[in-house]
C-alpha cells in the first residue's frame, strides 16, 4: 500500500519555470476565491448585496447615463 506521504512528495528542485508559475497562479486564484467567498457569504453584507441584485438587468439605467 502506498503511503499518503509519498504520493503527495513533490521534488520542488525538479519544477521548471512553467511549474512554479503554475503553482503560483494556482495558488494565488485559491486564495482569491477564499476571500471572495468570504466576503460574498457573509451574512452581515447580505442587504448590501441584495439591493445590488438587479443591477445585470438593468440596461437601460446605462444608457441614460445614471449611475
Amino acid at each position: 500500500m502506498i503511503n499518503a506521504a509519498d504520493y503527495f512528495h513533490t521534488e520542488w528542485a525538479a519544477m521548471s519555470l512553467h511549474d512554479w508559475i503554475g503553482t503560483i497562479i494556482t495558488v494565488t486564484v485559491f486564495i482569491l476565491m477564499i476571500g471572495a467567498y468570504v466576503v460574498v457569504l457573509d451574512p452581515k453584507r447580505k442587504n448590501e448585496l441584495e439591493a445590488q441584485r438587479h443591477i445585470p438587468l438593468d440596461e437601460g439605467r446605462l444608457e441614460k447615463g445614471e449611475k
